[in-house]
């Protein structure tokens, strides 16, 4: 029996072994892709992902307590523009990202015309892969105080003061709730009893921590990933995604759409 329990763990150990060193291989295929669109980014002098991306590593991300207000019970993402619009657009990020701050910073103004206008939507995966990575609960507490400035009608406008001040990466600055509560300051109608008790108390961590693990099994290895329709978009170092290539594609996505209704 011993022997038999010995090569059954021995087998086990094996298969664990293998299993992150497929991962591994993974993850570094999709970081020489990156790197590979930002060279050809700079040559064409079009927009593409930073030199930095959050990588899945180390366990991904840390349990949150607290209680969820049962909104997201399936850890849906947070939707903002029209859930009439004909185009989606999918992301999955985390506020430490160097990374999905880049996307944001230079697809912003894009996607919130693209949502103003009716034509597209977006869902918003909360992750906090890089509080695993290099420490930290400031990816999950800043995903925590999102979640609660979506409570209040200002998930955009608070998203965005997030990745406006974002730290450096190594930095938990977001770990710091008092942090979070004060940029709160920078949105209208948004700082009040309600929303800091919701971020002091962690009312979202649940759904946070869920959210996280579904981002886990999606099969991604990194963020930020961006999907129109389900089409990855970003990172494809043969076609590095720009803000008019992103408006072009969700118009032909937006008429097709016409065409079938």
């Amino acid at each position: 029996m011993t022997n038999q329990r010995n090569r059954e763990e021995g087998r086990s150990a094996r298969e664990r072994l293998r299993e992150r060193r497929d991962r591994e291989k993974a993850v570094g295929r999709r970081l020489r892709a990156l790197k590979t669109a930002v060279a050809a980014a700079a040559v064409l002098g079009v927009v593409a992902l930073a030199g930095v991306v959050a990588v899945l590593g180390g366990d991904g991300g840390r349990d949150g307590g607290g209680a969820d207000d049962g909104k997201a019970a399936a850890a849906e993402p947070v939707v903002d523009g029209s859930a009439r619009a004909p185009v989606t657009l999918t992301v999955y990020e985390d506020f430490r990202c160097p990374g999905c701050a880049h996307f944001e910073n230079a697809f912003r103004d894009t996607v919130h015309r693209l949502q103003d206008s009716g034509k597209m939507k977006v869902e918003y995966h909360l992750v906090s892969i890089i509080d695993g990575n290099v420490g930290g609960r400031g990816s999950a507490y800043a995903a925590n105080a999102a979640a609660c400035a979506r409570d209040e009608g200002r998930f955009r406008e608070y998203h965005d003061v997030l990745y406006a001040n974002q730290p450096e990466e190594p930095d938990d600055a977001f770990g710091d709730k008092d942090r979070l509560i004060g940029l709160a300051k920078e949105v209208k109608g948004l700082s009040g009893p309600g929303f800091t008790r919701c971020v002091r108390e962690g009312t979202h961590d649940d759904w946070v921590e869920r959210s996280n693990r579904a981002f886990l099994a999606s099969g991604f290895d990194s963020t930020p990933t961006v999907l129109l329709d389900g089409e990855d978009l970003y990172g494809d170092p043969g076609a590095p995604l720009t803000p008019r290539l992103l408006e072009e594609k969700v118009r032909e996505k937006a008429e097709e759409a016409a065409r079938r209704a």
